[in-house]
C-alpha cells in the first residue's frame, strides 16, 4: 500500500502523522511511504532522515493525497485537505466529528473511508489512541491553568502551590478518566488543592487508591459541581463520551458565579466542551474572558509539545496503521472489532452511532457497510 503522510495545516499545528522509525516499520512490510517536504520540521525531523528510512519526499500536500492510498494524519482534516480526499481512499486520523457537522459534510461527500483515531476501543474498554494524546493534555492543562492564575495573563493572581502560610489554589477536574488522572498528578505534584468529581464511584476509588489522601473525591452531582466550581480557582474540564458531544457540565450562569480572575481549561473542546461558555481558541489566542472568568480553550493541546506528542501518538497508532496496510482496510476492520470501532464514515454513511445522533444522521452499522 502507498501511504501518505501531509505536513499538518491547523494553526500552530506541528505534529507528524508518522515517525522515520513508523516509515520505517511500513517499508519493512513491502509498503511504499510518501512524506510532504518539512513534514516534520515541527519536532525536529528532517526530510533527509524520513529519506533514510525509506520514505520519498513530495514538494506539495497536494501531491501526497493524489498519490496515497491511505493518509495518515494527526489532526482533523481542514477544507483544503477534505477537497483533496478521493472516494475509495483511506484517512486515518483524530476526527472528533460530533461537533463539527461541516467536517462531516465533506467527508460523506468525499467517499473516503475515515477512520477516527478517538473511537478506536481496547478489549479493556479503553480509548488506546486518544490515550496517549489526553495524557499530554492532561498535564498540560495545569501548565496552562497556572500560567492563565497568574495576574499579568489576566488571572487572580495565586501561585498554584501556594507559599508556607499562604493558601494554594484550588483546583476542581471534573472527570476522572485519562486527562483528569494527569491533571490531578500535575496539579498534586505542584502542591495544589485539588477535587475531583466523577459519576463513577469505581473511578473515585481507583483515584483515592493511587493518589491517597492529598486528592479530594466527590461523586459528581449537579449540586456538586455547583458547589465546587464556584469555590475553586482553577477548574479542568476532562469529561469524555466518546464519538458524541462533550456533556454542557458548566452553565453560562454557573461561570458568571465564579471569582473574577479564576481560570476554566476546557479539554473536552475537540468534542465541544464542557463549559456552555467555550469555543475553540488556538496555540496563538489561547485564551478569552467572559463574566470575568479566563478561558483557555485550545483544540489542540498537545500540538504545543509536538515532538513529545508525535512519539507518543506513534507508539499507539502504528500496530494498526500496519494492519490496515497489510491486510487492507476491509480485512483489518473485520477481523478488529475494536479497529472496526473507528470507523466513522464509509462511502458517504456515518458509521459512529455518537456522531449520528448528534449530528441528525442515519446510522450505519459498520460491519453491515463493510460488507454491503
Amino acid at each position: 500500500m502507498l501511504i501518505g503522510v501531509p505536513k499538518e495545516v491547523k494553526v500552530h499545528e506541528y505534529r507528524v502523522g508518522l515517525v522515520p522509525a513508523s516509515v520505517r516499520e511500513a517499508v519493512s512490510h513491502g509498503h511504499s511511504v510518501i512524506v510532504e517536504h518539512d513534514a516534520g520540521r515541527g519536532i525536529g525531523v528532517s526530510d533527509a532522515q524520513y529519506e533514510a528510512a525509506g520514505a520519498t519526499i513530495a514538494p506539495s500536500a497536494e501531491e501526497v493525497f493524489a498519490q496515497a492510498e491511505m493518509i495518515v494524519k494527526v489532526k482533523e482534516p481542514q477544507a483544503q485537505e477534505r477537497r483533496r480526499l478521493r472516494a475509495g481512499q483511506i484517512l486515518f486520523t483524530y476526527l472528533h466529528l460530533a461537533p463539527d457537522p461541516e467536517q462531516t459534510e465533506d467527508l460523506l461527500k468525499s467517499g473516503a473511508t475515515c477512520i477516527a483515531y478517538e473511537t478506536v476501543t481496547s478489549p479493556s474498554g479503553g480509548l488506546p489512541l486518544l490515550a496517549p494524546m489526553s495524557e499530554v493534555a492532561g498535564r498540560m492543562s495545569v501548565q496552562a491553568g497556572a500560567y492563565c492564575l497568574e495576574q499579568p495573563h489576566g488571572g487572580l493572581g495565586i501561585l498554584l502551590g501556594g507559599v508556607p502560610g499562604v493558601d494554594p489554589a484550588r483546583v476542581v477536574v471534573l472527570g476522572g478518566g485519562v486527562v483528569g488522572t494527569h491533571a490531578i498528578h500535575i496539579a498534586l505534584g505542584m502542591g495544589a488543592d485539588v477535587w475531583v468529581l466523577d459519576r463513577s464511584t469505581d473511578a473515585l476509588k481507583a483515584l483515592w487508591r493511587q493518589f491517597g489522601r492529598p486528592l479530594n473525591t466527590v461523586f459528581s452531582t449537579s449540586d456538586a459541581v455547583e458547589r465546587h466550581v464556584l469555590m475553586a480557582d482553577l477548574v479542568i474540564g476532562a469529561v469524555l463520551i466518546p464519538g458524541a458531544a462533550a456533556p454542557k457540565l458548566v452553565s453560562a450562569e454557573l461561570i458568571k458565579g465564579m471569582k473574577p480572575g479564576s481560570v476554566v481549561v476546557d479539554v473536552a473542546i475537540d468534542q465541544g466542551g464542557c463549559f456552555e461558555t467555550s469555543r475553540p481558541t488556538t496555540h496563538a489566542e489561547p485564551t478569552y474572558a467572559v463574566d470575568d472568568v479566563i478561558h483557555y480553550c485550545v483544540a489542540n493541546m498537545p500540538g504545543g509539545v509536538p515532538r513529545t506528542s508525535t512519539f507518543a501518538l506513534n507508539n499507539a497508532t502504528l500496530p494498526y496503521v500496519l494492519a490496515l496496510a497489510d491486510k487492507g482496510y476491509k480485512q483489518a476492520l473485520q477481523d478488529d472489532p475494536h479497529l472496526r470501532a473507528g470507523l466513522n464514515v464509509h462511502k458517504g454513511e456515518i458509521t459512529c452511532e455518537g456522531v449520528a445522533q448528534a449530528l441528525g444522521y442515519e446510522y450505519r452499522d459498520p460491519q453491515d457497510a463493510l460488507t454491503a
